[in-house]
């Protein structure tokens, strides 16, 4: 999966902590808990990523989230009315997750952890589905995963060797 590196500090980001996990590691002097936080961050202009903090405290989790996640953000190319371009399938683990460029008026159609993902992205009309696991952490990763892998209508009428016009009809 090819990743165009985006530097995260001329960027605006917004955070949305999409889940926080109480993790319970059982030791010789009793039980070790630890937090584990996934945070989806990005400019609500075509920047998104997600990342996953683990430590002791809340707070510190979830700033380690958002770290990890700047580090991984894509580039999400919007049409003119800012859905995507194609209809795609995102796939991470066993989550599937369909993503159905929508017209104008639509609005997000999605479940909580695609919808967060979608709206920091900056898309405003989309349909939605999550298909397989529900497991929230493989679901933002799946539509991450589809929306970077999406493809601007000029990117494929270079692959092709036509015109944007013959591709669109």
């Amino acid at each position: 999966m090819k990743r165009a590196i985006i530097d995260a500090s001329q960027l605006e980001l917004e955070e949305k902590v999409v889940s926080i996990k109480r993790v319970t590691k059982v030791v010789k002097g009793g039980r070790n808990f630890r937090f584990t936080a996934l945070v989806v961050v990005g400019d609500g202009k075509g920047h998104v990523g997600a990342g996953l903090g683990k430590a002791t405290e809340i707070p510190e989790a979830i700033r380690k989230g958002k770290e990890d996640a700047a580090k991984k953000l894509i580039n999400v190319t919007l049409d003119e009315n800012d859905s995507i371009s194609h209809d795609y399938i995102g796939k991470f683990g066993s989550s599937e997750v369909l993503l159905k460029r929508a017209p104008d008026g639509t609005g997000v159609i999605a479940g909580g952890p695609a919808r967060s993902v979608l709206e920091l992205a900056g898309i405003k009309n989309i349909r939605t589905k999550s298909l397989g696991s529900n497991n929230k952490q493989n679901v933002v990763l799946a539509t991450i995963e589809g929306l970077s892998k999406l493809k601007t209508p000029e990117e494929v009428a270079k692959l092709r060797g036509k015109t944007v016009e013959e591709i669109l009809g």
